[in-house]
């Protein structure tokens, strides 16, 4: 199938196709069966050093992480983002933004994390899957492709798309920050493609059935 094409300006169009701290007990006291999205994000290299257990939306400092700017969303979109965000750490697995955690110098390790990512992952039951992950932390997880969306960012330059890592990640930032504070989360890949396209120049490619939705955003 064609993708949806949102063009602005004259951009370019473009088709496109057990662990320390482990926290099970955690995930059960987040209503994650009422969750209307499940958004996964990486982790970053960039933290503050902890002297005590933190929220891991706090120990993570990158670019991601500033673009999405959790200090300063509301109430409201800090619990939408509670049940929603799911970060994938190199050691403490699949963590939520409030979960405690420290600082940490490890490196993924996808076989060893496999079974106790999935173990969380799979129990959640959501209709949308918005998936903001690294190519170093997709293979940690494989999401169901016919209700996943992966978000790629590319940016023109010198009329050419190419991709930036800086600006992939700061956009994946900001559109993780967007649907937080949208006027409604998401239920389905056309759900989520008309409220990121109320911001960025993007497209929806469907699903093929061996590979999820692509949401190709334009950084700006």
């Amino acid at each position: 199938m064609e993708p949806l094409w949102l063009c602005r300006d004259n951009f370019i169009r473009t088709s496109v196709r057990k662990v320390a701290g482990w926290a099970d007990n955690a995930f059960r006291r987040v209503a994650w069966e009422d969750a209307q999205v499940l958004i996964l994000l990486p982790p970053s290299e960039k933290k503050n050093t902890t002297t005590k257990p933190t929220p891991a939306i706090n120990v993570y400092t990158g670019v991601l992480y500033q673009a999405l700017d959790w200090a300063s969303l509301t109430i409201a979109a800090r619990k939408r983002g509670a049940s929603a965000v799911v970060i994938i750490s190199a050691k403490y697995g699949a963590v939520r933004p409030d979960q405690l955690i420290e600082s940490y110098k490890e490196k993924i390790d996808n076989n060893a994390m496999r079974a106790p990512v999935g173990k969380v992952l799979d129990a959640i039951k959501t209709p949308l899957i918005v998936d903001c992950r690294s190519s170093t932390y997709k293979t940690v997880w494989h999401s169901p492709v016919e209700k996943t969306v992966e978000v790629r960012v590319s940016t023109v330059v010198d009329g050419v798309r190419t991709v930036v890592t800086h600006m992939s990640k700061k956009t994946r930032g900001e559109i993780t920050r967007w649907l937080l504070q949208s006027r409604s989360m998401p239920k389905t890949p056309e759900d989520l493609y008309a409220i990121v396209s109320e911001k960025y120049p993007c497209a929806l490619t469907p699903s093929d059935g061996q590979q999820p939705w692509v949401l190709e955003v334009i950084a700006v």
